[in-house]
């Protein structure tokens, strides 16, 4: 399910100072998009067009880009950000089905933002906390030694 643009014209203003600020410099997308998604919080079209404009790129050249590098995003991120760790530790210990339980759960797949926007999900690769086997985080809080039984009660918490 989409999530309609909310920007405020708050935004709108800071991103256009943003534009102007690095409009005339070399290599300018890259720190426009950072700190567009800094502003927004995510990327999505409307954004994309402004910084267009702005900086008159092709608008192909803004989304090649914000769809090339894993730092940005298309989509919005929730209150609570959880990532699966997929790294073969945990999916050898089962969090391929902690990652289907939470994404039936919750009713949105990879990448996505619950409507409401309160939680975002996403698989990630190894966090380094391989001896926890399966991971997963939310936020800055780190669940460990998961099965799928302990998906509802940790939700919960949030």
């Amino acid at each position: 399910m989409a999530i309609l643009f909310q920007g405020t014209k708050q935004q709108e203003l800071e991103l256009k100072e943003v534009i102007e600020k690095h409009k005339d410099q070399r290599g300018a997308l890259m720190p426009v998009l950072q700190k567009a998604q800094e502003i927004y919080g995510y990327l999505p079209i409307e954004v994309q067009k402004m910084i267009a404009t702005g900086l008159k790129i092709p608008l192909e050249e803004i989304y090649g880009v914000a769809t090339f590098y894993s730092l940005f995003s298309l989509n919005p991120k929730g209150k609570y950000r959880i990532s699966v760790c997929l790294g073969t530790a945990c999916y050898v210990k089962g969090s391929g089905d902690i990652f289907d339980a939470i994404s039936q759960k919750l009713g949105i797949k990879n990448g996505e933002c619950t409507p409401d926007g309160k939680f975002s999900l996403e698989a990630c690769r190894c966090i380094g906390a391989c001896g926890l086997a399966p991971v997963m985080t939310i936020n800055d809080d780190v669940h460990g030694r998961l099965t799928v039984n302990d998906i509802d009660k940790i939700l919960s918490q949030y």
